[in-house]
């Protein structure tokens, strides 16, 4: 399954441009624009999965760095800055990894 199978390659496209710039990424704000904040929950899991590149069950700060690109190839990479607001607003057991119920939550919320 790819993302442009649950989201429009045009919303997408729309919401990594907004935050191309180093420090602009806002979680909210992209899950907005790129339409996923208004999908079903059965959906937001089925991106959790595309994002869990290693499929641990968990997305990981590592994982979360190369986020934008999962969306858009090419397109840059999240800052430290960004990767700790993510899971600042995600990890309510910090263990430092957003799991799917975490991940469907911060989505939806």
């Amino acid at each position: 399954m790819s993302l442009t199978s649950i989201l429009s390659a045009e919303a997408i496209e729309k919401a990594v441009k907004e935050c191309q710039d180093p420090g602009s990424f806002c979680h909210k704000k992209f899950f907005q624009a790129c339409g996923l904040s208004s999908k079903k929950p059965e959906e937001v899991n089925e991106v959790f999965k595309i994002l869990d590149d290693d499929n641990s069950g968990n997305i990981e700060e590592s994982e979360l760095k190369s986020f934008l690109q999962w969306f858009v190839p090419g397109a840059r990479t999240l800052t430290e800055a960004e990767i700790k607001s993510i899971l600042t607003a995600a990890d309510d057991d910090s263990d430092g990894k957003i799991g799917p119920e975490e991940f469907r939550k911060m989505v939806l919320s």
